[in-house]
């Protein structure tokens, strides 16, 4: 074989040593593409609950104004409120109530335990968010 054609065929050979970095290289920058999907999907859905939670926060004390307001207007019991308007649409709030009367003094007065619970989406599920507040207050002037 002439020197040429010896030249020629480790040319040759060296034409496919570049394939194997530059597939390194397409799957690494895939998986690294794949990882910055991933975390900002998980950001995005954070940031998404963060705000459920908030909202779930605001419909509970609604209902613990709402107790409060029966309450001290003699309607001391149980109630489910379903939110319609505006930031609270779709919470369901369960408000109890439970009175207990004592003397102050010369006064006859009421303690008052208003607890609301208020929750949205399917127990189990990602979209699902509960809180609970918890309020006493007494009928005293």
């Amino acid at each position: 074989m002439s020197p040429a054609g010896r030249m020629a065929a480790g040319q040759g050979a060296q034409r496919g040593f570049a394939l194997i970095p530059a597939l390194f290289l397409v799957v690494v920058l895939g998986a690294l593409a794949a990882v910055a999907v991933r975390v900002s999907v998980a950001q995005s859905q954070t940031v998404v609950l963060s705000l459920q939670q908030e909202r779930a926060l605001s419909a509970a004390r609604a209902g613990i104004e709402w107790g409060a307001y029966r309450a001290l207007n003699g309607a001391c019991g149980g109630t489910t409120l379903n939110l319609a308007e505006a930031s609270l649409a779709g919470f369901q709030v369960v408000v109890t109530c439970s009175a207990t009367a004592f003397t102050e003094g010369t006064a006859n007065v009421n303690a008052y335990a208003v607890t609301s619970t208020a929750t949205i989406g399917s127990y189990g599920t990602a979209d699902y968010v509960r809180r609970v507040v918890r309020a006493t207050f007494t009928s005293a002037p």
